[in-house]
């Protein structure tokens, strides 16, 4: 309210000096000094908009109207000038800085992202090839494989800075629940001597939660690298 105030006491002084130096125009004497001056008002300027005649400055009002991107309406009796509100549009007004979403993924995060799905792949590959070639489970390997993820995950989430990004790590923390659950599941049938669910090679071709996981690393991988943000239902 105060900006708009000053605004309007600005407009009301300018329309003054428009008509004062229209009748000074009308008396000056030849010999007065005359100066034409370039005016400025948000950035946009307007050439010999200012006339400068003794030390004073009078503006053009039609110039200020064209500046301010305003009407002005000459009357008989009076002077008219409208000037849109400040939700108009207005070129001189500072241009809007884009969204977080707007900016897409960022290369930061990007680049933690596609290194945590390698990790991902891996740990999947790792289980993949106990299933296929029937290999003993010893040891905190499987482990290890579950920390070094969740560290990757952690590095991804640290990395996030745009709207993208975290709607990206929204996906990426689905897929690693979602293998860490598939890898638990095979894991626990193993220890209970399911040979049909850990031993049998068409158990991977055949598990629907494997599927799915593979459809959204997939995804995932072509969305990183285009740089932009979509969804999938694999992922969800």
């Amino acid at each position: 309210m105060h900006r708009r105030g000053n605004l309007h006491m600005l407009l009301s002084f300018a329309l003054f000096l428009a008509l004062a130096a229209t009748l000074l125009a009308q008396d000056t004497p030849d010999n007065t000094e005359k100066r034409e001056k370039t005016f400025v008002v948000n950035g946009r300027t307007v050439d010999g908009a200012v006339i400068q005649v003794n030390g004073h400055s009078y503006v053009d009002v039609e110039s200020l109207a064209e500046i301010t991107n305003g009407v002005v309406t000459i009357e008989p009796n009076r002077i008219v000038l409208n000037i849109p509100g400040p939700d108009a549009s207005n070129p001189a007004s500072p241009t809007a800085p884009p969204t977080s979403q707007a900016q897409g993924l960022s290369e930061n995060f990007v680049r933690a992202a596609i290194a945590e799905l390698g990790e991902m792949r891996e740990w999947r590959g790792a289980i993949g090839a106990m299933i296929t070639y029937g290999l003993a489970v010893s040891g905190t390997w499987s482990q290890d494989y579950h920390d070094r993820v969740e560290t990757g995950l952690t590095a991804a989430t640290t990395a996030a800075s745009t709207d993208s990004d975290r709607n990206a790590l929204i996906l990426l923390n689905n897929q690693f629940d979602k293998l860490a659950g598939w890898a638990n599941d095979v894991l626990t049938a193993r220890q209970a001597l399911d040979a049909e669910r850990t031993v049998n090679p068409n158990t991977l071709r055949d598990d629907p939660a494997l599927a799915k996981i593979t459809d959204c690393g997939q995804f995932l991988d072509a969305m990183l690298v285009s740089g932009s943000f979509a969804d999938s239902p694999s992922c969800h």
